[in-house]
C-alpha cells in the first residue's frame, strides 16, 4: 500500500543562531535581537539576507514556545510543563515584543526597501506596517497577562470528569455516550455532564470578565475605542470587514437555520418523539449504535495514513511522518486539555497534532481536519521566511476543512459497512451546516462582549440568550434547560484564549464546501488547485487564495444559498 520509503525531515542547518542553542534565559537570545538592530545594511541583498536571518530567529522561538505549549496541553496537571510554559511567556515574549517593534521600524527606515521584489513581499510588509501601527509599549504586561489568564480555561476544563458507572471519566467520554440508543441513558449522562459544568460557571464567568477587561484596556491604549475593532486589525483581517461579518451571521441565518430545523423536523419524527430533547441530537435515528470507526488512537493514525494515501500518496506520506517522529497525541486523558490543535512547527516543518479522541465518528472528522492543517504545514515548510507560513485562519481553515469533506470520499476505510458509510457521511454533511450556525452565534456574541465592555455578568448570559436563539432550532426543546442553553458559550475554548478566532471556521466552511463540489466534478483538478492554493501560504491576500483553489471568497445570502443548496442536494442522494 505504502511502496514508498518515507523520509524523516531534519532541522535545516542554521545559518545565523548556534545549533545548540539553548533558551532558558533571556540573555541567550538578546544578543541576536540585537546584531539584527543594530547591523549595517547596504544593499537590497544585505536587507533580503537581514529578513532571512530575522525569519530564522523566529522560526526557532516559535518553536521553541510551541513544544513548551504542546507538552503543557498534553498534561495540564504537570506543574513543571506549567511553570515551563509560563517561563516562556513571563520572561522571554515580554522582552522580545520591544526588539520586534524596532526590526519593523529598521526594516521599514531602510532606503532598500523599495528594491525588494514588492509583490514578493506585497502581504509580508502590509503586516508589518499594521503591527507598527498597534504597538503600544505599555501593553507588553497586559499582553503577558492576558495570556497566561487565558491558559487557565484550558486546565479548568481539563480537570472536569464525571462518575460513570463507577469510573471516573472525561466531558470527552461523556459527550460519546451520549450518542447511546437508550434514551434514559442519554439523558442521564447528559444531566451529569451540565451539572459538572455548572459547578464551575462562576470560576469562568468571573475569567472572562478579567479577560474582557484586560483587553478592552490593551485597545484603549492603541487609541481603539474597543477591543473588537484592535483585534480585527492586529489578527490582520485587511481583505473582509466587520460588516462582511454581519453579513455572513445574515446569510447564515437566513439560509442555513430552516435546512437544520427541517433536518431536526426529520429526526423528531422518525424517532418518534413528542419533543426533542439536545440529548437527542446525536443519536442515530434508527436505533443503531453510534458509529465507531476506530478502537484506539494507534488505529485511527493507521486507518488515517491509509485513507490519505487514498486521497494522494504524498498525504498520507505526511501522517506517516508525524507517526514516525512522535508528532501525534490523540487520545483522551484526564488531566489533558480539551480540544484538538495542529501545531505548526515552523523550524522542522513538521506540525504536530494534539487532540482528545475516545473512539467516535467526531475524532475522526477531527484527524482529517488536523490532517488537513499537517498537509498545509508540509507544501509550505519550504517558503522563504516564516511569515510566508504563516497563513491567517481564514485559509488554514480552508485547507483543515476542505479535507473533512474530501477525505469523506475515501472514508470506507473506516467503514467496511456500507450503511455505516452512509451513516458517516450524512452526519457530517448534516454537521457541516450545523456548524455554520453555532459560528455565526459566537461570533456574533463576541461583537456584543467588546462593543459593551462594561457590561455586568446577567447581561452577558441575557445577550448570550439572544444571540444563540436567532441561530438555534426551534424544533430542539430546551424546556427545564434554559440554564443549560445560557452557558453554552462557556464550551467554547476560543472566547477565552482566541477571541474572534471563530468566524474563520464558517468562511473556511463555505469555501470548503465549494472545494469539496469541485472534488466531486474533477478529482484530480481539484486537489491540483486546492494543493496549489496552500502552497502560496500568505504570500497573496485572502481572495487571491480562494481564487487560486477554485473558489470564492464570499458571504452574500445568494452564495450561501447556492452552497447550501448543494450540500442538501448530495444529503438527498445519500
Amino acid at each position: 500500500m505504502h511502496p514508498k520509503q518515507i523520509e524523516i525531515p531534519t532541522k535545516p542547518i542554521r545559518h545565523f543562531l548556534p545549533q545548540s542553542l539553548t533558551i532558558d534565559s533571556w540573555k541567550n537570545v538578546e544578543s541576536f535581537f540585537i546584531d539584527l538592530k543594530e547591523r549595517s545594511i547596504s544593499s537590497a541583498k544585505d536587507l533580503e539576507q537581514w529578513l532571512f536571518d530575522r525569519s530564522e530567529l523566529e522560526a526557532v522561538l516559535g518553536e521553541d514556545m510551541a513544544w513548551r505549549y504542546i507538552k503543557m496541553t498534553c498534561n495540564t496537571a504537570n506543574p513543571q510543563l506549567i511553570d515551563s510554559f509560563n517561563f516562556f511567556v513571563n520572561e522571554i515574549e515580554p522582552f522580545i515584543a520591544p526588539y520586534v517593534n524596532e526590526l519593523n521600524i529598521k526594516l521599514f527606515d531602510s532606503p532598500y526597501l523599495k528594491e525588494l521584489d514588492q509583490e514578493k513581499y506585497r502581504i509580508y510588509l502590509r503586516g508589518i506596517k499594521k503591527s507598527l501601527e498597534l504597538y503600544r509599549e505599555e501593553n507588553i504586561p497586559l499582553l503577558t497577562k492576558i495570556s497566561t489568564e487565558s491558559q487557565k480555561y484550558a486546565a479548568i476544563s481539563g480537570a472536569m470528569t464525571i462518575e460513570w458507572n463507577g469510573e471516573e471519566i472525561t466531558l470527552q467520554k461523556a459527550a460519546s455516550i451520549v450518542k447511546d440508543t437508550d434514551r434514559n441513558v442519554r439523558e442521564a449522562v447528559y444531566t451529569k455532564t451540565q451539572e459538572r459544568r455548572k459547578a464551575d460557571i462562576n470560576t469562568f464567568n468571573d475569567l472572562f470578565s478579567e479577560l474582557i477587561q484586560l483587553r478592552h484596556q490593551v485597545a484603549l491604549n492603541a487609541g481603539f475605542t474597543n477591543y473588537r475593532d484592535y483585534k480585527f486589525n492586529e489578527l490582520g483581517r485587511f481583505d473582509y470587514t466587520v460588516q462582511d461579518c454581519y453579513n455572513f451571521h445574515q446569510s447564515i441565518a437566513k439560509e442555513v437555520l430552516p435546512l437544520a430545523e427541517a433536518s431536526d423536523t426529520e429526526r423528531k419524527n422518525t424517532l418518534k418523539l413528542d419533543t426533542l430533547k439536545p440529548w437527542d441530537t446525536d443519536v442515530d435515528v434508527e436505533g443503531k449504535p453510534a458509529l465507531k470507526p476506530f478502537a484506539s488512537s494507534a488505529e485511527l493514525i493507521d486507518k488515517s495514513i491509509e485513507c490519505f494515501y487514498k486521497v494522494r500518496p504524498a498525504y498520507g506520506e505526511y501522517l506517516e511522518i508525524m507517526k514516525a517522529m512522535g508528532h501525534l497525541d490523540l487520545e483522551s486523558r484526564i488531566g489533558k486539555a480539551p480540544g484538538g490543535y495542529n501545531y505548526p512547527l515552523h523550524e522542522i516543518g513538521v506540525p504536530f497534532i494534539f487532540m482528545n479522541s475516545v473512539g467516535t465518528h467526531r475524532d475522526l472528522v477531527t484527524m482529517v481536519h488536523e490532517g488537513g492543517h499537517a498537509i498545509h504545514s508540509f507544501v509550505t515548510r519550504d517558503l522563504e521566511i516564516t511569515d510566508f507560513k504563516s497563513t491567517p485562519s481564514e485559509v488554514a481553515e480552508l485547507a483543515s476543512m476542505s479535507m473533512e469533506l474530501i477525505s469523506m470520499e475515501h472514508w470506507d476505510v473506516f467503514f467496511k459497512n456500507a450503511d455505516d458509510l452512509k451513516r458517516a457521511k450524512k452526519e457530517q454533511l448534516e454537521k457541516s451546516l450545523k456548524t455554520l450556525l453555532w459560528i455565526a452565534a459566537v461570533d456574533k456574541f463576541q461583537h456584543w462582549i467588546y462593543e459593551n465592555p462594561a457590561h455586568t455578568v446577567e447581561e452577558r448570559m441575557d445577550a448570550w440568550g439572544n444571540t444563540i436563539n436567532q441561530f438555534s432550532s426551534k424544533v430542539i426543546d430546551w424546556t427545564g434547560l434554559e440554564d443549560v442553553k445560557m452557558r453554552l458559550w462557556q464550551n467554547q475554548l476560543h472566547i477565552f484564549e482566541v477571541p474572534f478566532y471563530y468566524i474563520e471556521y464558517g468562511m473556511a466552511q463555505l469555501g470548503a464546501i465549494a472545494v469539496w463540489r469541485n472534488y466531486k466534478r474533477d478529482p484530480e483538478q481539484a486537489l491540483d488547485l486546492y494543493e496549489a492554493a496552500l502552497r502560496l501560504g500568505y504570500t497573496k491576500s485572502i481572495p487571491e487564495i480562494y481564487k487560486a483553489a477554485g473558489i470564492e471568497f464570499n458571504f452574500s445570502q445568494e452564495y450561501v444559498k447556492e452552497l447550501a443548496d448543494f450540500v442538501k442536494s448530495e444529503l438527498e442522494k445519500i
